[in-house]
């Protein structure tokens, strides 16, 4: 029997030189992400009501285009 044999399927698939890392939390990466978060949220609510407006603009000329119909 050769060593792979005695491999369960799960160390076959994972077969690496390298040790494995224990699972840690990551609170470093988790707080640049909330700051990125957050950055994006005080950029982006001034233009919400542009957005909006945006918005409803487009909704009502697609609702006067359905109105009109087909060109011809």
């Amino acid at each position: 029997m050769s060593e792979d044999d005695s491999l369960s399927l799960a160390q076959k698939a994972y077969h690496t030189v390298t040790p494995g890392s224990r699972m840690r939390p990551d609170s470093e990466m988790d707080s640049i992400g909330w700051t990125m978060l957050l950055i994006l949220i005080v950029l982006l609510v001034p233009f919400l009501p542009f957005i909006a407006i945006v918005y409803v603009l487009s909704k009502v000329f697609g609702y006067l285009n359905a109105q009109r119909g087909p060109n011809p």
